[in-house]
């Protein structure tokens, strides 16, 4: 099978990029993946791609390229929603591309990877391949608009994928559709490197990208109140973005330069976490939480606060981790003193969460998790009628588009089986 994965700039480093890239070298052991990027910055990706994959870019940013002087990459988009945050960047040119790309592409399975790009999937996607939205971003974070769009797209679609059943409940209920199925299948990581290390660090480690709904501010509230008497630990944040000057401004106005430390963008982060010995996500919401998952794996156990969506589904609060309510600054300082005064229990909770990370979170389980849902979808493509436009779409905006696509997939899916028997 020929899947190909779409997403918004595979050149960066985010959490999308390497879950893709974790499920892209599963799955390659048994198919033909291939990665195809709405746009490229530079030569090469920040991350490394898994070995023997392609990555096709669209659109060419670098300043030296010819796609900087088109004359469509100053045009805005047509199509793009603008409920999606990176709107913006949707110009004409990119537009064009993509619906080229669409037209001419040769694959089994096309799995988006953002919202926007999931409504152009759906509108404008190859009709003989599975078309498979993965979902991010929390439902309840979703701009009014960009809801809208989904509710009259996404009809189209094969299945929408989540990162957790609670979102996934979300994204039934939010978005009232009959169609496409809508399931929860985790992120996952790889196998760690190293052996698991013995817990005698004293770094608390956190990583994520600096903006507000990782709430750093909360943590370093909460380190401030326990950190200095606890002689040799530190705080260390890895990641940058928009709030660091004013995290900054926060551990100068606290005199806690000596105590913690933001440390920028690093990758890989594996070797981070090895030197770490706990782990802090203070977040108002996850849709996942790739930070649990990894420290996790490498064996490093994890104080979280107890937000939407994806830390409950992860943690067994007490077991491999904590979990404290999610405004709680106390609660927070509390857990983490637990943990940083405690070596055995560090230890204990440290090989319980790598051994939860390998049972449930582990590369190739999730790759034959989203196989099962290709055989699935393949299996009942010719079985049905064509998917209803959603009844919550006011009726003069309903479009037979999405209806006619999804019947003409239908059908050409169905005739592609028959053959290879």
């Amino acid at each position: 099978m020929h899947i190909t994965f779409l997403l918004h700039n595979a050149f960066a480093v985010g959490g999308t990029t390497r879950t893709t890239f974790n499920l892209a070298a599963a799955l390659s052991a048994r198919h033909q993946v291939h990665v195809v990027s709405v746009f490229k910055d530079r030569a090469r990706p920040r991350l490394d791609p898994p070995p023997g994959i392609e990555i096709t870019a669209l659109v060419d940013r670098r300043t030296t390229s010819p796609d900087s002087t088109d004359a469509r990459s100053r045009q805005a988009g047509r199509h793009f929603p603008r409920g999606d945050s990176r709107h913006r960047q949707y110009h004409r040119l990119a537009e064009d591309r993509l619906r080229e790309w669409f037209a001419t592409c040769s694959t089994d399975v096309v799995i988006s990877t953002r919202a926007g790009l999931n409504v152009l999937l759906a509108r404008f996607g190859p009709t003989t391949a599975l078309r498979i939205a993965q979902e991010h971003l929390v439902h309840d974070a979703l701009r009014h608009s960009l809801r809208r769009a989904m509710q009259r797209w996404y009809p189209a679609l094969d299945a929408v994928v989540t990162m957790t059943r609670a979102d996934a409940a979300a994204y039934r209920t939010g978005l009232g559709l009959r169609r496409p199925e809508i399931r929860a299948v985790p992120n996952s990581v790889p196998p760690p490197e190293h052996p698991l290390p013995r817990q005698t660090g004293k770094i608390v480690m956190a990583a994520g990208r600096l903006t507000r709904v990782k709430r750093y501010d909360l943590l370093i509230d909460a380190f401030t109140r326990i950190g200095p008497e606890r002689e040799g630990w530190q705080l260390h944040i890895y990641g940058s973005g928009p709030v660091r000057q004013s995290l900054e401004t926060e551990i100068d106005v606290r005199d806690m330069g000596s105590h913690i430390r933001l440390m920028g963008q690093a990758t890989p982060l594996a070797p981070k976490w090895n030197a770490a010995s706990l782990a802090a996500v203070t977040s108002a919401q996850e849709s996942f939480g790739m930070t649990l998952i990894e420290a996790m794996a490498h064996g490093v156990p994890v104080v979280s606060t107890d937000c939407p969506h994806g830390p409950r589904e992860i943690i067994r609060d007490g077991t491999d981790g904590r979990l404290v309510p999610r405004d709680d600054v106390p609660a927070l300082s509390a857990a983490l003193a637990q943990l940083m005064d405690d070596q055995a229990l560090r230890e204990a909770m440290g090989r319980n969460a790598r051994e939860r990370a390998q049972s449930c979170f582990a590369s190739d389980p999730v790759a034959r998790r989203y196989e099962t849902l290709f055989d699935e979808l393949l299996n009942n493509s010719g079985a049905g009628a064509a998917r209803p436009v959603p009844l919550r779409s006011p009726r003069w905006r309903r479009s037979p588009l999405p209806v006619l696509r999804a019947t003409a997939g239908i059908i050409v899916r169905g005739l592609r089986r028959r053959l290879r028997r």
